[in-house]
């Protein structure tokens, strides 16, 4: 199971990769640690901040400072998902979605 979650993590990420902002690091968990993606970001220049697999063989440097501040965006997703209407997303037309996201995360703030 856990092979096909990174799968699709990385791969669903990897098709996003051409619309990603200007921005110097990706943070990720290790299901993001293989080496297609990894040559992507550093092509686009983005340095990639994402710890090695257990089963890497090379140990992998990484930011582990930066790497600490990624459960700030797991933590925001979290409370984000408290909102039932954006965690089961009854909105289907993405700028209403996304209106529903905004307020959300007002409140929140």
């Amino acid at each position: 199971m856990t092979g096909v979650r990174s799968a699709i993590d990385y791969t669903g990420a990897a098709a996003l990769l051409d619309n990603f902002p200007t921005t110097q690091w990706m943070l990720g968990d290790c299901r993001y640690d293989v080496g297609c993606f990894r040559d992507a970001l550093e092509e686009k220049g983005i340095k990639p901040c994402i710890p090695g697999r257990t089963s890497r063989r090379k140990l992998l440097k990484y930011d582990k400072r930066k790497y600490k501040r990624r459960n700030h965006i797991e933590v925001m997703f979290g409370r984000l998902k408290d909102w039932r209407r954006i965690a089961i997303r009854y909105d289907r037309c993405p700028n209403v979605f996304f209106s529903a996201i905004c307020l959300a995360a007002t409140v929140i703030f």
